[in-house]
């Protein structure tokens, strides 16, 4: 598989935009499609991991939301990723993400990652600098690893410009509902954005991969973000994949006759027959 060249910060196009019709229509037809992925790996037994990294504020959990609203929870869940507790702390710290890993026929998504060991535990000295440099190959492996293993990862990075990020958290500030979002280090961590840039690039240079390439989303119009980031969802799960409803077994269809007067063309769509 050749590789396409890793995302920089710098050469994103932080103008782009949609109209909120075709936002509107792109949603719906995106999360119909969503629909019926979900449907597909619950069926044929598939799994997929979207990992969603960004800026604070950047739109992660509306993206998020949206995705939510057309997935059956029962098969979908999202992990929000905050510091390891003292148990995760004296292991590995890839161990508390493999063992939120999906089981067979489920897509889990992850807001923030195990991509914190290489951007705030390194900006922020958390874990000793030969740490963070061995965390690249490991996380490389561990990726290899699960994708060998047949899950599909889709790894998406929601990108803002500082004056954006600014508005934003002010809004939060300001609406009842949205302050729960805003912190302490929302505010601290603006002053180390030059420090975030560089290890933001290095991450995406060391660990942008063929089999788990980073997308990076323009995000200071969320509407665009949205859709930007969904469409590379919705292909990258739906590659490959027949996203056809599945056949009804004989003795299903056998006992639905009994009690409904089925036309032949259902009963064909119910076999799975097409023209």
């Amino acid at each position: 598989m050749k590789s396409s060249p890793a995302p920089k910060l710098d050469k994103a196009d932080m103008g782009l935009h949609l109209k909120r019709r075709d936002y509107e229509r792109q949603l719906i037809e995106l999360q119909n499609k969503l629909t019926r992925i979900q449907q597909a790996y619950l069926f044929s037994g598939r799994s997929a991991v979207i990992v969603f990294e960004g800026w604070d504020a950047a739109g992660k959990g509306g993206t998020i939301r949206r995705i939510s609203a057309a997935l059956d929870p029962r098969s979908f869940k999202v992990w929000p990723i905050g510091p390891p507790r003292n148990y995760y702390k004296q292991r590995h710290f890839l161990l508390r993400f493999m063992e939120r890993l999906p089981p067979a026929g489920a897509i889990t998504a992850f807001d923030r990652s195990w991509y914190g060991r290489v951007l705030v535990e390194r900006v922020e000295e958390l874990t000793p600098t030969a740490r963070w440099k061995s965390a690249y190959r490991e996380i490389n492996d561990f990726e290899r690893m699960i994708t060998d293993d047949g899950i599909r990862l889709v790894k998406l990075f929601f990108h803002i410009t500082p004056e954006e990020q600014l508005k934003r958290l002010e809004a939060r500030l300001r609406d009842p509902l949205k302050r729960w979002k805003l912190s302490y280090e929302d505010f601290r961590n603006r002053g180390r954005w030059n420090d975030y840039v560089e290890a933001i690039d290095e991450m995406f240079e060391k660990t942008s991969t063929p089999s788990a390439p980073w997308h990076l989303i323009p995000a200071n119009q969320k509407k665009y973000a949205r859709i930007a980031a969904m469409t590379q969802i919705m292909e990258h799960l739906a590659a490959d994949v027949v996203l056809a409803p599945p056949a009804l077994d004989e003795g299903t269809l056998a006992e639905a006759q009994k009690h409904f007067d089925i036309e032949e063309s259902l009963l064909d769509s119910l076999r799975g027959r097409t023209e």
